[in-house]
């Protein structure tokens, strides 16, 4: 079965941009400070599959990533259904969520380290500040979509609030907030990383750091490309959640 339309421009695409960047990197940079895709290939299984170390870094920081996001989720789903549920809330707090959404969240780093040390819980935590805040925006501009005739019409019915939030609300919020959800697991891998630049000496962090700074490229990019096979595995499973909400939403 041939492959669809869209599917071949893709690879098309994925392929001239290898060849490009293999071209590019043996005869215009200079080999030192940017590696060819052949030689990323070649450094991944000593550097990521072979080195114990990394190897574990890596499944401390994907622990952590989970742990952040899921504490996000289930934070901001709470906090953004708690401020759109009414004008006082959306009128009162949401202000404050899009001023916070709107300062450079490493300014919070240093508060997060002092709150909790150096160790996984300010990874964690720094992880979570970067995805909450979406989650949060994205719930309530949910909630604030929902057509209005179908909240009058539920009243008029004499659903309770919990009837109104369990079968109009919420399907019809269900494509908002899972776009937030893909955007705030990508901030999720973002704010740990960062963190563990500043404040993890075993850390994935640390080692995409050393890699930099002892001028190793192939095994920088072949780190750097696990980490994006990583994000988009993690998108991937938030997709196929939200195929399952869809479905339920339909039903």
């Amino acid at each position: 079965m041939f492959a669809k339309p869209e599917v071949r421009i893709r690879i098309v695409a994925l392929a001239g941009l290898l060849i490009a960047w293999e071209l590019c990197a043996r005869f215009i940079f200079a080999p030192a400070l940017f590696a060819p895709p052949s030689r990323v290939v070649a450094a991944w299984w000593p550097t990521v599959g072979q080195d114990p170390k990394v190897a574990h870094a890596l499944i401390v920081a994907l622990l952590e990533i989970l742990a952040a996001f899921v504490l996000a989720v289930v934070v901001g789903i709470a906090a953004g259904v708690a401020i759109g549920i009414n004008n006082f809330g959306r009128i009162t707090l949401f202000p404050f969520v899009l001023l916070l959404w709107g300062l450079p969240q490493v300014v919070f780093l240093p508060l997060v380290i002092l709150i909790f040390g150096i160790g996984p819980p300010s990874r964690i935590a720094f992880g979570f500040t970067h995805a909450v805040l979406p989650v949060i925006v994205n719930t309530v501009a949910g909630m604030r979509n929902v057509n209005p005739l179908y909240l009058e019409h539920a009243r008029a019915t004499g659903a309770s609030r919990m009837q109104i939030l369990r079968h109009v609300i919420f399907p019809n919020m269900v494509a908002t907030v899972f776009t937030g959800l893909r955007l705030a697991m990508t901030l999720t891998l973002l704010g740990v990383i960062l963190a563990e630049l500043f404040v993890s000496t075993n850390g994935i962090g640390n080692y995409t750091q050393m890699f930099a700074d002892t001028f190793k490229p192939a095994s920088l990019l072949a780190l750097v490309l696990t980490l994006a096979a990583m994000a988009v595995a993690l998108n991937e499973l938030v997709r196929l959640v939200e195929s399952r909400f869809t479905r339920w939403r339909q039903g």
